[in-house]
């Protein structure tokens, strides 16, 4: 489900559930977060995440996430990785889907394959994303770029990622590696403090009462049980509002 390699101070975790695309489930999730910490705890000074096979993670495993449990466990995993005092580099491999755009979106830099992608598709199955993961994307790549990616639910290829800016770079997860090798030569306490102030981008802020209504109205919706029978049916959802 997990692997954990180390090339000196460099430390790669890889997503090894192919049989899911690399779906994020609870297990999983807790995991990556224990790993991550763990590889803090060993030293590591920079920390690349990846994903086996052809996608870097097809988002949440919608056959378990609707619950209160894994959306806080998703989010803590989420800042935990954010917090932590080395750089975070997010290879991506193939597409990276809701949250495993978060997963990108909670990484301090981003390499993505020439022919990956992204796409939030949270609309299309009646559900919707956190304040966290919409201010990161917007600090990120702009507002314009971010309304297409949420409100049209569209999927961007990674040229216009490296356009956006959300890619760093273009590359495969060996280039990632290398970067990150030469990265962890650099003076740890400077990178600490940077990564403290780029973080402070307002993204923490509470969200509203009316916020946090509407999102839970969402992920408890009709909807949300109507775009869960459409995809397992491989049907088009039929949406009412309610």
């Amino acid at each position: 489900m997990l692997g954990v390699s180390r090339d000196g101070d460099v430390v790669t975790i890889e997503l090894q559930r192919e049989e899911r695309r690399n779906a994020l489930n609870h297990e999983l999730v807790t995991r990556l977060r224990e790993a991550v910490l763990a590889a803090v705890a060993e030293g590591a000074r920079v920390i690349v995440l990846t994903g086996r096979g052809p996608i870097f993670s097809a988002g949440a495993d919608l056959s378990g996430v609707y619950s209160d449990d894994f959306l806080s466990d998703l989010l803590d995993m989420l800042h935990t990785i954010e917090s932590v005092p080395v750089p975070v580099i997010s290879a991506i491999n193939g597409g990276a889907l809701g949250a495993g755009v978060q997963l990108a979106l909670a990484s301090d830099l981003r390499v993505i394959a020439p022919d990956a992608y992204i796409a939030i598709p949270a609309a299309k199955l009646g559900i919707t994303v956190d304040r966290w993961t919409v201010r990161r994307l917007v600090s990120l790549i702009g507002g314009g770029p971010a309304r297409t990616i949420l409100l049209g639910a569209e999927r961007v290829p990674a040229a216009d990622c490296h356009s956006f800016g959300f890619a760093n770079k273009l590359g495969t997860l060996a280039d990632a590696q290398e970067w990150a090798k030469s990265i962890a030569e650099l003076a740890p306490l400077s990178l600490r403090h940077m990564k403290l102030v780029l973080n402070d981008d307002g993204t923490r802020e509470p969200e509203s009462a009316q916020q946090r209504a509407a999102l839970e109205a969402a992920w408890t919706s009709a909807d949300a049980n109507e775009g869960r029978t459409a995809r397992a049916e491989k049907r088009a959802a039929k949406f009412v509002g309610r």
